[in-house]
């Protein structure tokens, strides 16, 4: 019999649900996998695009030890809420590995977790993570750097959860879940990068994301300030 697993997964008002999907689904599935989807109360908040969702854990009733924690992409009023950082942070200090896919990769930088490491995110937001002391990678694979895993949206938060359940359980296991999910990406248009959408297809991208990139940036001024520890 395999060790339980303990997965927190933060969900908040506004959360991407893509982004999060894969490590609830393939932790999930693992016999004897608990999870965790965690935020400040049990009131029930909306994810996007519209996905209501009822936490089942508060901040306060987190177990003290994940074996997994994860964080996708979230609105700006969280990553700039000094509470969610505060929490975040001292969770994955104390979880074994740590999952944040997209936008997520900003709120581990928020919280501190990324200073000196390597890590990506999605390219909309790519150029914050030197804000938060991480070297970028660019490119879309998975980074690992420590018990920290950053990756794209999406596709990514399946390759990132299939690696870490291959550190927790091994290879074969992880290969099994694979197969359960038929875990075969197959891109109908090929422009699922901004090197195969070419550059003006990515400039389209990044300016109808311009507000929230903004507002991101705008979040990170309110949360870390030079000398403060959260």
């Amino acid at each position: 019999m395999s060790e339980p697993l303990t997965i927190g997964i933060l969900v908040s008002p506004g959360y991407m649900l893509c982004d999060i999907v894969g490590p609830q689904t393939v932790l999930g599935i693992q016999p004897g996998a608990t999870i965790h989807l965690l935020w400040k109360d049990l009131e029930p908040v909306t994810g996007f695009p519209v996905f209501p969702t009822v936490p089942t854990t508060t901040f306060a009733d987190c177990p003290d030890r994940l074996d997994v924690l994860a964080v996708g992409a979230i609105m700006p009023d969280v990553l700039g809420d000094p509470e969610v950082v505060e929490f975040f942070g001292k969770a994955a200090r104390r979880a074994k590995h740590v999952i944040a896919v997209c936008g997520g990769a900003i709120l581990a930088g928020a919280a501190g977790l990324l200073e000196g490491r390597r890590a990506t995110t999605n390219f909309h937001v790519m150029d914050l993570l030197p804000e938060v002391g991480a070297t970028p990678v660019e490119g879309g694979e998975v980074v690992r750097d420590g018990n920290i895993w950053t990756a794209g949206p999406a596709s990514g938060s399946y390759e990132a959860a299939l690696m870490v359940l291959a550190e927790l359980r091994g290879v074969e296991v992880a290969k099994r879940a694979e197969l359960d999910m038929e875990y075969a990406p197959h891109t109908p248009f090929g422009t699922g990068s901004p090197a195969l959408a070419g550059p003006a297809m990515t400039k389209e991208s990044l300016d109808a994301y311009a507000e929230l990139t903004a507002g991101y940036r705008s979040a990170l001024g309110r949360v870390r300030r030079p000398g403060v520890t959260v």
